[in-house]
């Protein structure tokens, strides 16, 4: 009886365990104060938290620049590198970004994105040698991705 009850406890703890990973893995990795959600971006500035909806941020904005296309010989898909320049277009100092991504991303291999941190749900991030875009300057990333298409990226935080 004994060991039924520890078999038990022990399932029951397993199963704790797995629960609490795959919760973790849906929360983004910033607090937002006043919850945004979909279709909004978090947007902080002087401590002051607003959401906004996708596109309509004047003081942060991502330029998409498509560098080439090609189809590999090897294996007969088309394969396109972008550049996304984080352009800070406002007065202060970015200090933090997450961008969202969806399918749309799909990378040629793991290592087809650089200058950037591609963290496992869908969000992109600054990487930690990059703590910030000075007011007026700008940040680039770049990837390649198949097929020709722009991918959807939307920035979900920005805290400045």
């Amino acid at each position: 009886m004994k060991s039924i009850v520890l078999l038990l406890l022990g399932l029951l703890l397993t199963v704790a365990f797995v629960a609490a990973q795959e919760e973790d893995r849906g929360r983004p990795p910033y607090q937002c104060p006043k919850n945004c959600g979909g279709g909004h971006t978090c947007h902080v500035k002087n401590n002051d938290c607003n959401c906004k909806k996708f596109g309509d941020i004047n003081d942060i904005k991502l330029e998409f620049v498509r560098l080439n296309s090609w189809v590999d010989g090897a294996c007969g898909k088309t394969y396109t590198q972008w550049d996304i320049k984080i352009v800070n277009c406002g007065d202060c100092d970015l200090h933090e970004i997450y961008i969202g991504y969806d399918y749309t991303l799909r990378l040629r291999d793991p290592s087809s994105i650089w200058n950037i941190v591609r963290l496992t749900y869908g969000v992109l991030t600054l990487p930690p040698y990059q703590t910030s875009i000075n007011a007026g300057a700008s940040y680039t990333f770049g990837f390649i991705i198949e097929g020709t298409h722009k991918p959807n990226l939307d920035i979900l935080y920005v805290r400045f």
